[in-house]
C-alpha cells in the first residue's frame, strides 16, 4: 500500500468512526457490555502490578475505564484520547469529579502524545482492532510515549473460527485475525498474555500486559 492509498484509507476510517460513534455515543455503555469482555479483569491486573502516576487511555470512549482507573489510582493524572468528539463529550460529563487531574484529547493516535517518553501506563481497551489501517502506528506511538519501566495494557478481540462472524465484525470495522497479539508480543517481549473464549468459542479475546525494557 503506497503512501497516498494509506492516507486515503486512514481518512475513510476516521470518517466512519466519527459517524458511527455520533450515532452510538449516548447508548454505548448500555449496549456493549455483552461484547467487550475482560475489561474489568485487565484493570484489576494492572492494579496488582503497578502504581502509575501518569496514565493514557487510547480510545477512551465514554470514559468507563478512566472512572475505574481514577478510583484505583487516586493520585494519578489521567489522559483520555479518542477520535470521536461525541464520545468525549459523554466522557467529560461522566468524569467531572476527576476534572482536576484529567485531560481529554480528540485525535487519532498515529503519533505520540508527548515529545518525550512520559506515561507510566498506556491502555487500549477494544480500540486496536478498529485501527485498520493504523494499529501498527498506534503501537509504535505507545512505545515512544512510555517512560522507561512503563507498561502497556490491552484487552481486545482476538480471533474467530467462523468466517461469517469475522465478516459481520468487519462490517463494523473490527478485524479478528490474531494479528494484534502477535504484534504486541514482538514489540514488548517482556509480557503476560492470556486468550479467552467468548460465548462457547464464537470468538476469542485477549488480555496483554507488556513492559518496556
Amino acid at each position: 500500500m503506497n503512501v497516498n492509498t494509506r492516507h486515503a484509507a486512514h481518512e475513510e476510517q476516521h470518517r466512519f468512526i466519527e459517524r458511527y460513534y455520533r450515532m452510538h455515543a449516548g447508548i454505548y455503555d448500555l449496549t456493549r457490555w455483552s461484547f467487550l469482555l475482560g475489561r474489568e479483569a485487565l484493570l484489576r491486573q494492572v492494579a496488582t502490578s503497578f502504581t502509575p502516576a501518569r496514565i493514557l487511555e487510547v480510545g477512551c470512549g465514554t470514559g468507563k475505564n478512566l472512572v475505574q482507573l481514577g478510583r484505583q489510582f487516586p493520585r494519578a493524572r489521567l489522559w483520555g484520547l479518542d477520535l470521536s468528539g461525541d464520545m468525549l463529550a459523554v466522557a467529560g460529563k461522566k468524569l467531572q469529579d476527576l476534572s482536576s487531574r484529567l485531560t481529554l484529547i480528540q485525535a487519532a493516535y498515529d503519533q505520540p502524545v508527548e515529545a518525550k517518553p512520559f506515561f507510566d501506563l498506556v491502555i487500549f481497551s477494544y480500540a486496536l482492532s478498529m485501527f485498520n489501517p493504523g494499529w501498527e502506528q498506534a503501537l509504535a506511538a505507545a512505545g515512544r510515549d512510555l517512560a522507561p519501566g512503563g507498561a502497556i495494557a490491552v484487552v481486545d478481540f482476538h480471533d474467530s473460527v467462523f468466517p461469517l462472524f469475522k465478516r459481520w465484525m468487519g462490517l463494523n470495522h473490527v478485524r479478528l485475525e490474531g494479528h494484534l497479539l502477535a504484534g504486541l508480543k514482538s514489540r514488548f517481549p517482556s509480557h503476560e498474555a492470556v486468550v479467552k473464549p467468548a460465548y462457547g468459542g464464537v470468538w476469542s479475546y485477549f488480555r496483554f500486559l507488556g513492559r518496556t525494557v
